[in-house]
């Protein structure tokens, strides 16, 4: 946990995937998560976090639904939303945390 919380504590801003192995759309985010990673390179660091390994960090941060996002900066939520999500609105997001 205290890793996790370096990394979210960081300038550079961290998009935290809350994900489960079973879960539909989670699956459908995984090729666009890794084309954002290969894209943006130093712009954001991407975390993938399995609920069902990880019930501890799960329930500190309300997990209800999977996948959900929560994009972290300075160790702050700047931005959270649940369910499948455009690549677009994820690089709009990104870039509103760089600038």
């Amino acid at each position: 946990m205290s890793n996790f919380r370096e990394i979210i504590n960081s300038d550079k801003p961290t998009l935290v995937d809350f994900y489960a192995t079973w879960c539909g759309p989670c699956k459908t985010m995984h090729p666009i998560l890794d084309e954002l990673k290969n894209e943006k390179k130093d712009a954001v660091r991407i975390l993938k976090i399995d609920v069902d390994k990880n019930q501890d960090v799960a329930q500190k941060f309300k997990i209800r639904g999977v996948p959900t996002f929560i994009l972290f900066k300075k160790g702050e939520i700047i931005w959270r939303q649940s369910g499948a999500i455009p690549k677009t609105v994820l690089e709009q997001k990104i870039r509103e945390a760089n600038s």
